[in-house]
């Protein structure tokens, strides 16, 4: 009986259970041995730290061909250049727009409530700060140089150039065209038969992620920020559960009761890696199986949210730019706010889809005011649990556009997003990882 029981838990009662274990894990051996150099050199950094991190490489491996394979895909339905160009227009427009939202609310809420104490300031903190990009290289950079390169390097807006582009070459080349595109297909079925085979390792890799967590990070690191935490998680969630659901309800007129709850897998494996890019695989599988996308749009609009759509680390960034200037007694006019919106909202579009870049992002924001970039050092303590929060928020919204836009362009079956077993009976990759598991 508990067998048959065992094999009707689906993916999320699975992940939520190696989420739960690992945090009991972790708090169970840092309260029985505290302190212990054991513990963590042989399961904290040991055995945790290497299912984990073989967990994470092996979502980071497909992202690279899926991105560009999925893209192709789309890019190929797309023969008509008006299509593509108002697509990339729609989407890039949504994205900016609900970003520049983002900021605007966080920096509201920051004013409103000042998070910031001056008694914080010490002239011990130091952060080793790393070069931000500046806008003119971002631009630049958009077009590879070497697409073998970007590939090798990971560079997902060259990668999302190239395959465009190249998408676009085969859909205009006739028959032989056509070829290749079928090929591009068939290639496109084996990634996502790759990914069903690595989903069936999340809950393990989920556990040593949270277990290692839980031992690393203690209460008394959020003592001196927790005011500061607590308003970025408030306006997270603010914007996970009522901007993105008003504008899901008002631009599609979709229930949002039925998109939160069929976005429950993407937002655990967002939350549990902390990368955009790492849970792309699973965002794209929910929003073509479960949501109702068609995979033109999917494939075009969700791979390019993962790069430019940081709604999350938009948010993270109005608050600390609030919170620093608050901690050292730095009075920042209505233009210096003006100027971190206009900075951060582009500023996204530049930032990477991978855990702890946001503080990188964080510090060109800063020196664009003036606010001393030592200040990161407060708030590095809880900036990894709110990396895990946003990164939920940035994928979140990724398909709130994608469901947006693919109802606009008329590529949407609506009787599939109100199915609420959709994905349980259609063959996606949810229940493809349960039909692995009881073989």
């Amino acid at each position: 009986m508990a067998l048959t029981q065992n094999k009707k838990l689906g993916l999320t009662a699975k992940i939520l259970i190696g989420m739960a274990g690992g945090i009991l894990f972790g708090l169970l051996l840092r309260n029985l041995f505290p302190e212990s150099n054991f513990i963590q050199e042989y399961i904290t950094e040991g055995l945790l730290h290497v299912i984990g991190s073989i967990f994470i490489s092996s979502l980071q491996m497909l992202v690279v061909p899926l991105v560009f394979v999925s893209l192709v895909c789309g890019t190929c339905s797309l023969s008509d250049p008006s299509t593509l160009g108002r697509l990339g227009g729609k989407t890039i427009v949504f994205y900016l727009f609900t970003t520049a939202i983002a900021l605007t609310v966080a920096i509201l809420v920051a004013l409103l409530i000042h998070p910031g104490n001056a008694s914080l300031a010490s002239e011990n903190m130091h952060y080793a700060v790393k070069e931000a990009p500046s806008l003119s290289n971002v631009l630049i950079n958009l077009v590879p140089r070497n697409p073998i390169q970007a590939m090798t390097e990971g560079n997902m807006l060259q990668i999302i150039i190239f395959a465009v582009i190249f998408g676009f070459a085969i859909s205009h080349i006739g028959e032989r065209g056509k070829r290749v595109a079928a090929l591009f297909n068939d290639l496109n079925e084996v990634i996502m038969r790759v990914v069903t085979l690595i989903m069936q390792l999340a809950p393990y890799g989920i556990f040593a992620l949270m277990g290692k967590l839980a031992l690393s990070i203690g209460l008394e690191t959020f003592e001196s920020v927790v005011k500061y935490f607590f308003v970025v998680l408030g306006v997270l969630l603010f914007h996970a559960f009522i901007v993105y659901p008003f504008l899901l309800k008002t631009f599609s007129g979709l229930s949002p009761l039925i998109f939160i709850r069929k976005m429950r897998d993407v937002q655990l494996f967002a939350f549990s890696t902390a990368s955009s890019n790492a849970t792309l695989p699973v965002t794209l599988e929910t929003a073509e199986h479960r949501l109702g996308v068609d995979n033109k749009i999917a494939s075009f609009t969700l791979p390019l949210g993962a790069t430019i759509n940081m709604d999350g680390t938009a948010i993270m960034q109005g608050v600390a730019t609030v919170f620093i200037a608050q901690v050292f007694g730095i009075d920042l006019t209505i233009t210096d706010y003006v100027m971190v919106v206009v900075t951060a909202t582009l500023a996204s579009i530049g930032t990477a889809g991978v855990p702890g870049v946001g503080l990188i992002m964080l510090a060109m924001v800063l020196n664009q005011v003036g606010l001393p970039v030592e200040g990161i050092a407060l708030i590095m303590g809880v900036d990894r649990l709110l990396d895990m929060v946003r990164t939920a928020v940035n994928v979140t919204g990724d398909s709130v556009a994608t469901v947006i836009i693919a109802k606009s362009e008329s590529a949407f079956n609506e009787e599939l997003f109100n199915d609420t077993q959709a994905g349980k009976t259609t063959g996606s990759f949810v229940d493809q990882v349960n039909a692995e598991v009881k073989d």
